[in-house]
């Protein structure tokens, strides 16, 4: 079994969730007693939120190279970045470091694809929503057209995932606001949803609507467990 190195700490609610999700994938597939094998660097995220509200993604792209680079020397096969906004800093990252960097972008459209989904609705941070490094991903690489909110809309998800999901807090008026966007998404055409941020599958499970929701969380720990077990 290979050794998945993580990214994380941003929010360490999300990270929590990848430690879980890799580990009941591994003993899914093998069963028993066994468990993923992981090696985590987890940042402070007072720290990176800081050097985003500010722009400074140099600087933060300095924390995140540093954490990949003792990832590798601790022994790592290959490194998740647990987070979809820092996927902005993924070509720097990847080229700080001789392993494999698995983007969630490539998981998440691979899956997108396999079901037949050509136009998707994003919900992720603000950053995500409005920037190319995402978006011009899954369009120019795979194809896939995405839909975001409007303005008022991608305020409220942002906001909602820095002041509530990333502080662990579940609030069901902010569930109904998310529900809302959902549904004006789909309303324009989306086929399905894509949970943007690892912390949004902790508010919006598919329970709660009949659009297709793709957790990005769950896919790329999916996808690490595949690579993990490969020979």
């Amino acid at each position: 079994m290979k050794t998945i190195g993580l990214i994380g700490g941003m929010s360490w609610e999300s990270t929590a969730s990848y430690y879980s999700l890799l580990n009941q994938g591994v003993k899914s597939a093998l069963g028993g007693l066994h468990s993923a094998k992981i090696c985590l660097y987890s940042v402070d995220f007072a720290e990176i939120e800081v050097l985003q509200r500010t722009h400074q993604w140099d600087e933060a792209a300095a924390i995140l190279i540093d954490a990949a680079r003792r990832l590798e020397v601790a022994g790592v096969d290959f490194i998740l970045i647990c987070t979809n906004t820092m996927h902005k800093l993924y070509t720097e990252i990847q080229a700080a470091v001789r392993l494999p960097v698995i983007h969630i972008v490539d998981a998440t459209a691979t899956q997108l694809k396999q079901a037949g989904v050509d136009k998707v609705g994003l919900l992720g941070t603000r950053f995500t929503m409005e920037e190319a490094f995402y978006k011009g991903r899954m369009q120019q690489k795979y194809g896939i057209d995405l839909v975001v909110p409007n303005q008022i809309q991608r305020d409220s998800v942002h906001e909602i995932i820095y002041q509530e999901l990333c502080l662990g807090k579940i609030n069901e008026l902010s569930r109904k606001v998310y529900l809302e966007v959902i549904q004006d998404l789909s309303d324009q055409g989306a086929q399905a949803i894509i949970l943007g941020c690892t912390e949004i599958a902790l508010l919006i499970q598919q329970e709660h609507t009949t659009i297709p929701l793709y957790d990005t969380t769950a896919i790329h720990a999916h996808h690490a467990v595949k690579m993990a077990l490969e020979s």
